[in-house]
C-alpha cells in the first residue's frame, strides 16, 4: 500500500500544468548549497513558474530542507519508487516534467561526473537523460584552487559542447577564507537569466 501511495504522490507532484514553466533545480555538495532556500523562493516569485529540487546526498549537509518550500527528490526516492518493470523511473519522470534544469551550485565532483558521462546518483541520471533541446544552466562553485586546476576549464568546456549554458562563478572571499574566483554566481544573477518559453 505504501508503494501505491508513493507512486500516486509522484504522479500528482509531477503533473504538468498548462501554462506553467517547470524549473528543476539541481543542488550539489558545495557550501553554496546553503543558498537553495533563497533560490527556490526567488524562482517561485516569477509568474507561471513551478519548481522542484533534485539534491545529491552531500548537498544535504549545507541546507535545511524544512526551509525549502517545494518537493526535494534524492537518491532514496529513485530506489524506493521502482520495484518492478511497470513502475516509473524517477530520473525519467523528472526529465519529462522539467522545462529547464538549473544546477546551482555545481561542485567540482559533479562537474567531473557530468563531463565524463557518469550517472551514479539521481541528479547525474537526470542530466544524462536530459533532452538537449531544453535549456540546462550550470553554476560552478568551488574553492579557488580547485577552480584554477587545469582540468576544470576542460570540464566546463565539455559541458558547453553539450549545449549547456554556464553561469560563471565570481571572485570573492570564500567561506574557507580564501579570496578569489570560484564562488557561485549571486542568486539574483541566476534568477535574472531565467527565460520561460
Amino acid at each position: 500500500m505504501q508503494q501505491d501511495d508513493h507512486m500516486s504522490s509522484l504522479k500528482t507532484d509531477l503533473l504538468k500544468t498548462s501554462g506553467t514553466f517547470n524549473v528543476l533545480v539541481g543542488v550539489t555538495g558545495s557550501v553554496a548549497a546553503l543558498k537553495l532556500p533563497f533560490m527556490v523562493s526567488q524562482l517561485l516569485e516569477l509568474s507561471g513558474v513551478d519548481v522542484r529540487v533534485v539534491t545529491t546526498e552531500h548537498a544535504k549537509h549545507f541546507y535545511n530542507s524544512a526551509e525549502v518550500s517545494v518537493k526535494i527528490y534524492s537518491d532514496k526516492d529513485e530506489w524506493e519508487l521502482w520495484k518492478q518493470r511497470s513502475d516509473p523511473v524517477l530520473h525519467i519522470e523528472l526529465r519529462r516534467w522539467a522545462d529547464l534544469l538549473v544546477i546551482a551550485p555545481l561542485d567540482a565532483n559533479t562537474l567531473g561526473k557530468i563531463a565524463s558521462g557518469i550517472c551514479d546518483n539521481l541528479l547525474t541520471c537526470v542530466v544524462r537523460a536530459w533532452d538537449t533541446s531544453r535549456p540546462l544552466l550550470f553554476c560552478p562553485a568551488m574553492n579557488t584552487a580547485m577552480w584554477l586546476h587545469p582540468i576544470t576549464a576542460q570540464q566546463v568546456s565539455r559541458l558547453k559542447e553539450f549545449g549547456y549554458v554556464e553561469i560563471p562563478c565570481i571572485a570573492k572571499k570564500l567561506v574557507c577564507g580564501d579570496e578569489g574566483k570560484g564562488a557561485m554566481a549571486e542568486v539574483s544573477t541566476i534568477v535574472s537569466l531565467y527565460h520561460p518559453k
